[in-house]
């Protein structure tokens, strides 16, 4: 649900609450080798190489835009560091090893990103980016996954949360100005309605600063969105210090929406080319490898959509 909330300095590495890991080995232009993501090698499938478009072919790459960081989608692999990783970053070079090209990303920040496709500078966004209706005037998306609020409390789950209602007279941190906290204020009314307290929302001005509300006992729960606090619920601690809200029904997350690859509306065989290759990925299960890396298998699909905006 990008941009929901500003995830902070959630990138350091070392004694920060979350961890950086290494990226893909890139698939080579010529695609002749295979390239090996989240533990999976990936062979190039001829057919859907012949299938992009020609220029495409001709550069051997995708240009892609991504606004780095964002963890867990993309980040660097150290601070201060040029190389990046992340869920995105490995997701693209799947890929680019499935279709015999080179995925090339280059940091862009997130609100130029449509403004370059359109102006040619890059083909496609792999950016946590939400498929809506606004934005598909001018490009094409083809969803690979979908991310709402997520609830992080403290290892072991000592409140016994399980549902967003469990958060009923509960002390719940989250940043200031975001979907999160709209979203904890919204469950007032439901709340009361079934007869149980009122929540104690905390706003904090950073993501950070929930984190540390929540691991230092001044909160019950966290709400971030559901990508975060699954990777967080994996790397802080070595997995040791938060666990990760699960609820059935909200496999995504709670007002889950999905996000998408950009894809320039110049390049609508391209828009076709990824889309088969992601289904690929999925059936494979090296999408599900990639997702389990960082912790999200909860925000996965079962399908690789085009245009699947629920605004």
């Amino acid at each position: 649900m990008r941009r929901s909330l500003a995830l902070g300095a959630v990138v350091l590495c070392g004694a920060s609450l979350t961890a950086c890991g290494g990226g893909a080995e890139p698939a080579t232009a010529e695609g002749t080798r295979p390239a090996k993501v989240a533990g999976v090698t990936v062979e190039t499938d001829p057919e859907l190489h012949d299938r992009l478009p020609e220029q495409i072919r001709k550069a051997g790459k995708v240009r892609v835009a991504s606004d780095v960081p964002y963890p867990p989608f993309e980040m660097f692999e150290k601070e201060g560091g040029t190389r990046i990783t992340g869920l995105d970053y490995d997701l693209g070079q799947a890929l680019g090893a499935r279709l015999g090209v080179e995925f090339d990303f280059t940091p862009q920040k997130f609100d130029g990103i449509v403004p370059a496709i359109q102006a040619g500078k890059y083909d496609v966004a792999i950016s946590a980016m939400t498929d809506n209706k606004q934005r598909q005037k001018v490009v094409d998306f083809v969803d690979y996954s979908v991310s709402g609020t997520g609830i992080l409390v403290r290892e072991g789950n000592p409140e016994r949360i399980r549902t967003a209602l469990d958060l009923c007279g509960l002390r719940v941190a989250a940043q200031a100005a975001t979907n999160q906290a709209d979203f904890v204020q919204e469950l007032g009314p439901e709340c009361a309605k079934a007869g149980k307290g009122k929540i104690d929302l905390q706003t904090y001005p950073k993501d950070s600063d929930t984190q540390l509300a929540l691991s230092s006992g001044k909160a019950d729960a966290a709400v971030i969105t559901k990508p975060a606090a699954g990777y967080i619920a994996k790397t802080a601690g070595d997995g040791s210090t938060f666990d990760l809200v699960d609820d059935p029904e909200a496999k995504g997350g709670y007002n889950a929406s999905p996000n998408g690859i950009a894809v320039s509306k110049r390049l609508p065989e391209l828009t076709d080319a990824i889309q088969a290759a992601l289904q690929q990925l999925i059936d494979d299960g090296t999408y599900g490898k990639i997702l389990d890396k960082y912790g999200v298998r909860s925000i996965g699909v079962e399908k690789a959509t085009k245009n699947a905006a629920v605004d």
